[in-house]
């Protein structure tokens, strides 16, 4: 994931992304309320990516982790387009969750 903004980049990782925003690691603080836009693509098995999908957003908070900074973005508002475009890599996703997390289980079945 590429963050642009003020004509610099910064590279980052995604921790989780849905149709509102995104969590991601990056090496920069990058302070709350700051405009910029966002490369997000795909890396499949083997090792090929996606075209970049580039969207509006805007920081929401960051918080020093470890060694690096977790940033939560919020989308601004884009068009119907880039909505499909981000409804197809959201699908992409869930459609590679193959293993369920404890989260995903409900309590009766995870306890018996």
């Amino acid at each position: 994931m590429t963050f642009r903004f003020n004509g610099r980049t910064y590279e980052g990782r995604t921790r989780n992304v849905s149709r509102g925003g995104l969590c991601a690691t990056i090496v920069e603080m990058l302070p709350m309320g700051t405009e910029l836009e966002l490369d997000m693509v795909l890396v499949f098995d083997d090792d090929l990516q996606s075209d970049a999908l580039r969207l509006p957003a805007r920081v929401v908070w960051c918080t020093h982790v470890d060694e690096a900074n977790q940033i939560g973005v919020s989308f601004k508002p884009f068009d119907a387009r880039r909505a499909e475009q981000l409804d197809l890599f959201l699908s992409f996703l869930d459609d590679r969750r193959t293993e369920k997390t404890a989260h995903d289980i409900p309590i009766d079945e995870r306890f018996g």
